[in-house]
Protein backbone atom coordinates (compact mmCIF):
# COMPACT_ATOMS: atom_id res chain seq x y z
CA UNK A 1 0.00 0.00 0.00
CA UNK A 2 1.04 3.61 -0.57
CA UNK A 3 0.95 5.93 2.06
CA UNK A 4 0.12 9.44 1.68
CA UNK A 5 3.71 11.28 2.59
CA UNK A 6 3.44 15.30 3.34
CA UNK A 7 7.47 17.12 3.67
CA UNK A 8 8.00 19.59 6.06
CA UNK A 9 11.40 21.13 5.67
CA UNK A 10 13.28 23.22 8.07
CA UNK A 11 15.76 25.76 6.62
CA UNK A 12 17.39 26.90 9.82
CA UNK A 13 18.42 23.15 10.48
CA UNK A 14 17.74 21.34 6.77
CA UNK A 15 15.73 18.70 8.47
CA UNK A 16 12.77 17.04 6.90
CA UNK A 17 9.53 15.68 9.08
CA UNK A 18 6.80 13.75 7.78
CA UNK A 19 3.42 13.69 7.97
CA UNK A 20 2.82 9.99 6.66
CA UNK A 21 -1.03 9.12 6.30
CA UNK A 22 -2.73 6.13 5.45
CA UNK A 23 -5.17 6.49 2.30
CA UNK A 24 -7.96 4.80 3.13
CA UNK A 25 -8.57 6.23 6.48
CA UNK A 26 -7.47 9.76 8.86
CA UNK A 27 -4.76 7.81 10.44
CA UNK A 28 -1.35 9.24 10.24
CA UNK A 29 2.35 9.10 11.96
CA UNK A 30 5.04 12.29 12.49
CA UNK A 31 8.41 11.45 11.82
CA UNK A 32 11.23 13.47 13.04
CA UNK A 33 9.50 16.80 14.10
CA UNK A 34 11.34 19.73 14.58
CA UNK A 35 11.30 22.20 17.84
CA UNK A 36 13.07 25.34 16.67
CA UNK A 37 16.22 26.65 19.12
CA UNK A 38 17.82 29.96 18.90
CA UNK A 39 21.27 28.94 20.42
CA UNK A 40 22.77 32.82 20.58
CA UNK A 41 19.80 33.28 23.13
CA UNK A 42 18.98 30.13 24.48
CA UNK A 43 14.97 30.47 23.00
CA UNK A 44 12.40 27.89 21.85
CA UNK A 45 10.20 28.57 19.32
CA UNK A 46 7.50 26.20 18.31
CA UNK A 47 6.85 27.35 14.30
CA UNK A 48 7.81 24.25 13.06
CA UNK A 49 6.08 22.41 14.80
CA UNK A 50 2.86 24.30 14.68
CA UNK A 51 2.90 23.89 11.00
CA UNK A 52 2.90 20.41 11.53
CA UNK A 53 0.02 20.55 13.85
CA UNK A 54 -1.88 22.91 11.42
CA UNK A 55 -1.76 20.52 8.79
CA UNK A 56 -2.70 17.81 10.75
CA UNK A 57 -5.53 19.20 12.60
CA UNK A 58 -6.84 21.30 8.84
CA UNK A 59 -7.34 17.96 7.53
CA UNK A 60 -9.12 16.16 10.40
CA UNK A 61 -6.18 13.60 10.77
CA UNK A 62 -5.59 10.92 14.02
CA UNK A 63 -2.16 11.26 15.18
CA UNK A 64 -1.58 7.14 16.08
CA UNK A 65 2.62 8.14 16.39
CA UNK A 66 5.28 10.28 16.79
CA UNK A 67 8.29 8.63 15.28
CA UNK A 68 11.68 9.29 15.95
CA UNK A 69 14.58 7.73 13.49
CA UNK A 70 17.13 8.48 16.35
CA UNK A 71 19.08 10.86 19.19
CA UNK A 72 19.66 13.69 16.37
CA UNK A 73 22.52 15.96 17.19
CA UNK A 74 21.28 18.31 14.90
CA UNK A 75 17.69 19.68 16.32
CA UNK A 76 15.69 19.67 18.72
CA UNK A 77 12.30 17.35 18.75
CA UNK A 78 9.36 18.58 19.05
CA UNK A 79 8.04 15.30 19.78
CA UNK A 80 6.12 16.10 23.41
CA UNK A 81 4.72 19.36 22.26
CA UNK A 82 3.15 17.73 19.39
CA UNK A 83 1.71 15.06 21.55
CA UNK A 84 0.28 17.33 23.99
CA UNK A 85 -1.60 18.79 21.42
CA UNK A 86 -3.02 16.28 18.41
CA UNK A 87 -1.92 12.86 20.37
CA UNK A 88 0.41 9.52 19.43
CA UNK A 89 2.76 7.73 21.02
CA UNK A 90 6.23 8.92 20.80
CA UNK A 91 8.56 5.79 19.71
CA UNK A 92 12.67 5.34 19.11
CA UNK A 93 14.59 2.27 19.10
CA UNK A 94 15.21 0.38 21.98
CA UNK A 95 19.29 0.74 21.41
CA UNK A 96 18.30 4.93 23.26
CA UNK A 97 18.98 2.87 26.23
CA UNK A 98 23.07 2.88 24.69
CA UNK A 99 22.79 6.33 24.13
CA UNK A 100 21.59 7.64 27.33
CA UNK A 101 24.22 5.92 28.81
CA UNK A 102 26.70 7.41 26.80
CA UNK A 103 25.73 11.22 26.88
CA UNK A 104 24.41 10.62 30.43
CA UNK A 105 27.93 10.47 31.38
CA UNK A 106 29.23 13.11 28.81
CA UNK A 107 26.78 15.35 30.37
CA UNK A 108 27.12 14.39 33.93
CA UNK A 109 23.29 13.91 34.52
CA UNK A 110 23.78 11.68 37.69
CA UNK A 111 21.74 9.04 38.60
CA UNK A 112 17.98 10.78 38.61
CA UNK A 113 18.53 10.75 34.57
CA UNK A 114 16.85 7.22 33.82
CA UNK A 115 18.62 5.25 30.98
CA UNK A 116 15.73 2.78 30.22
CA UNK A 117 14.30 4.83 27.57
CA UNK A 118 11.41 4.93 29.86
CA UNK A 119 10.35 8.72 28.68
CA UNK A 120 9.25 6.99 25.57
CA UNK A 121 6.14 5.11 24.76
CA UNK A 122 7.58 2.87 22.53
CA UNK A 123 10.85 0.85 22.13
CA UNK A 124 11.34 -0.62 19.01
CA UNK A 125 13.78 -3.35 18.07
CA UNK A 126 14.52 -5.16 15.00
CA UNK A 127 11.95 -6.74 13.40
CA UNK A 128 8.49 -5.10 15.06
CA UNK A 129 5.57 -4.13 13.38
CA UNK A 130 3.00 -1.79 14.27
CA UNK A 131 -0.02 0.00 12.31
CA UNK A 132 -0.76 3.01 11.18
CA UNK A 133 -4.72 3.18 10.29
CA UNK A 134 -4.85 -0.36 8.06
CA UNK A 135 -0.62 0.54 6.83
CA UNK A 136 1.63 -1.93 8.04
CA UNK A 137 4.93 -0.72 9.08
CA UNK A 138 8.15 -2.16 10.02
CA UNK A 139 10.86 -1.68 12.09
CA UNK A 140 14.78 -1.89 10.56
CA UNK A 141 17.46 -1.54 13.07
CA UNK A 142 20.18 0.75 10.82
CA UNK A 143 22.88 1.60 13.07
CA UNK A 144 26.07 3.12 12.16
CA UNK A 145 25.26 7.11 12.53
CA UNK A 146 24.11 6.31 15.83
CA UNK A 147 23.69 2.86 17.77
CA UNK A 148 19.79 3.25 18.05
CA UNK A 149 19.33 4.79 13.87
CA UNK A 150 15.89 3.20 12.98
CA UNK A 151 14.73 3.17 9.33
CA UNK A 152 10.97 3.07 9.15
CA UNK A 153 9.17 1.09 6.14
CA UNK A 154 5.75 2.11 5.85
CA UNK A 155 3.95 0.83 2.91
CA UNK A 156 6.15 1.10 0.24
CA UNK A 157 7.82 4.22 2.02
CA UNK A 158 10.68 4.30 3.98
CA UNK A 159 11.93 6.74 6.24
CA UNK A 160 15.95 6.06 7.03
CA UNK A 161 16.49 9.25 9.46
CA UNK A 162 20.44 10.02 8.82
CA UNK A 163 21.46 7.08 7.35
CA UNK A 164 21.10 7.69 3.20
CA UNK A 165 21.27 11.22 1.81
CA UNK A 166 19.94 11.76 -1.67
CA UNK A 167 21.88 10.01 -4.19
CA UNK A 168 24.38 12.75 -4.98
CA UNK A 169 24.74 13.64 -1.39
CA UNK A 170 25.61 10.72 0.05
CA UNK A 171 25.88 9.23 3.03
CA UNK A 172 25.80 10.06 7.04
CA UNK A 173 28.73 10.70 8.90
CA UNK A 174 30.17 8.05 11.67
CA UNK A 175 32.24 10.11 14.37
CA UNK A 176 29.64 10.56 16.77
CA UNK A 177 29.87 8.13 19.78
CA UNK A 178 29.33 4.77 19.28
CA UNK A 179 29.13 5.74 15.35
CA UNK A 180 30.62 3.36 13.24
CA UNK A 181 31.12 3.38 9.54
CA UNK A 182 31.39 -0.35 8.89
CA UNK A 183 28.02 -0.91 10.64
CA UNK A 184 26.59 2.06 8.33
CA UNK A 185 27.50 0.25 5.29
CA UNK A 186 25.73 -2.84 6.31
CA UNK A 187 22.81 -1.10 7.68
CA UNK A 188 22.77 0.95 4.01
CA UNK A 189 23.00 -2.78 2.18
CA UNK A 190 19.73 -4.14 4.69
CA UNK A 191 18.37 -1.02 3.31
CA UNK A 192 19.13 -1.74 -0.21
CA UNK A 193 17.62 -5.35 -0.12
CA UNK A 194 13.93 -3.12 -0.21
CA UNK A 195 11.98 -3.87 -3.21
CA UNK A 196 13.89 -1.17 -5.99
CA UNK A 197 11.01 0.42 -6.31
CA UNK A 198 10.67 1.65 -2.36
CA UNK A 199 10.34 4.92 -1.81
CA UNK A 200 12.98 6.58 0.56
CA UNK A 201 12.56 10.00 2.16
CA UNK A 202 15.68 11.02 4.07
CA UNK A 203 15.85 13.07 7.11
CA UNK A 204 18.23 16.17 6.15
CA UNK A 205 19.09 17.59 2.53
CA UNK A 206 21.87 20.38 1.93
CA UNK A 207 21.67 20.40 -2.04
CA UNK A 208 24.65 18.98 -3.48
CA UNK A 209 26.55 21.12 -5.52
CA UNK A 210 25.32 21.61 -9.05
CA UNK A 211 21.98 21.17 -8.09
CA UNK A 212 19.76 24.59 -7.08
CA UNK A 213 16.46 22.76 -5.18
CA UNK A 214 15.99 20.70 -1.57
CA UNK A 215 14.98 17.64 -2.45
CA UNK A 216 14.38 14.77 0.00
CA UNK A 217 12.56 11.52 -2.34
CA UNK A 218 14.12 9.05 -3.97
CA UNK A 219 13.88 5.13 -4.85
CA UNK A 220 15.79 2.02 -3.58
CA UNK A 221 16.93 1.55 -7.29
CA UNK A 222 17.97 5.51 -7.44
CA UNK A 223 20.50 4.61 -4.14
CA UNK A 224 21.73 1.56 -5.51
CA UNK A 225 22.41 3.07 -8.92
CA UNK A 226 23.83 6.49 -8.05
CA UNK A 227 24.23 7.45 -4.46
CA UNK A 228 27.94 8.68 -4.55
CA UNK A 229 29.29 7.16 -1.62
CA UNK A 230 27.52 4.03 -1.83
CA UNK A 231 26.11 3.32 -5.17
CA UNK A 232 27.59 1.22 -8.21
CA UNK A 233 28.44 -1.85 -6.14
CA UNK A 234 31.06 0.20 -3.75
CA UNK A 235 32.92 -2.54 -1.64
CA UNK A 236 32.65 -2.00 2.15
CA UNK A 237 36.47 -1.17 2.42
CA UNK A 238 36.29 1.84 -0.31
CA UNK A 239 33.49 3.15 1.55
CA UNK A 240 35.16 2.77 5.41
CA UNK A 241 37.86 4.22 3.58
CA UNK A 242 35.72 7.24 1.84
CA UNK A 243 33.81 7.55 5.69
CA UNK A 244 36.53 7.53 7.83
CA UNK A 245 38.35 10.13 5.73
CA UNK A 246 35.53 12.39 5.07
CA UNK A 247 34.44 12.58 9.17
CA UNK A 248 38.09 13.99 9.89
CA UNK A 249 36.81 17.05 8.13
CA UNK A 250 33.72 17.68 9.29
CA UNK A 251 32.81 20.33 11.98
CA UNK A 252 30.02 19.21 14.87
CA UNK A 253 26.88 19.93 14.24
CA UNK A 254 26.07 23.59 15.59
CA UNK A 255 22.90 22.27 17.88
CA UNK A 256 24.30 19.01 18.92
CA UNK A 257 25.15 20.12 22.88
CA UNK A 258 21.35 21.26 23.10
CA UNK A 259 19.87 18.50 21.04
CA UNK A 260 21.36 15.58 22.43
CA UNK A 261 20.45 16.78 26.17
CA UNK A 262 17.17 17.03 24.86
CA UNK A 263 16.20 14.49 22.61
CA UNK A 264 17.88 11.92 25.15
CA UNK A 265 14.66 12.56 26.83
CA UNK A 266 12.18 11.92 24.34
CA UNK A 267 11.78 16.05 23.88
CA UNK A 268 11.51 17.11 27.06
CA UNK A 269 14.26 19.97 28.41
CA UNK A 270 16.64 18.98 31.67
CA UNK A 271 14.28 19.33 34.80
CA UNK A 272 14.46 22.75 35.89
CA UNK A 273 15.93 24.05 39.00
CA UNK A 274 14.70 24.92 42.74
CA UNK A 275 13.56 27.99 41.08
CA UNK A 276 11.76 26.60 37.57
CA UNK A 277 14.44 27.69 35.51
CA UNK A 278 16.22 24.88 32.83
CA UNK A 279 19.12 24.61 32.26
CA UNK A 280 21.51 22.80 29.23
CA UNK A 281 25.28 22.07 30.05
CA UNK A 282 28.63 22.69 28.47
CA UNK A 283 30.92 20.19 28.46
CA UNK A 284 34.18 21.46 27.65
CA UNK A 285 36.08 19.44 25.72
CA UNK A 286 33.69 16.48 26.27
CA UNK A 287 32.39 15.55 22.92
Amino acid sequence: MKPDVKAFFDTATFTVSYVVKDPGSKSCAVVDSVLDFDYSSGRTDTKSADEVIAYVQENGLEVEWILESHVHADHLSAAPYIQERVGGKIGIGDRIQVVQDTFGKIFNEGTEFQRDGSQFDKLFKEGDTFTVGALEGKVLHTPGHTPACLTYVIGDAAFVGDTLFMPDFGTARCDFPGGSAETLYSSIQKILTLPDETRIFVGHDYKAPGRDEYAWETSVAEEKARNIHIGGGKSEAEFVKMRTERDATLAMPKLIIPSLQVNMRAGQMPPADDEGKTYLKVPVNGL
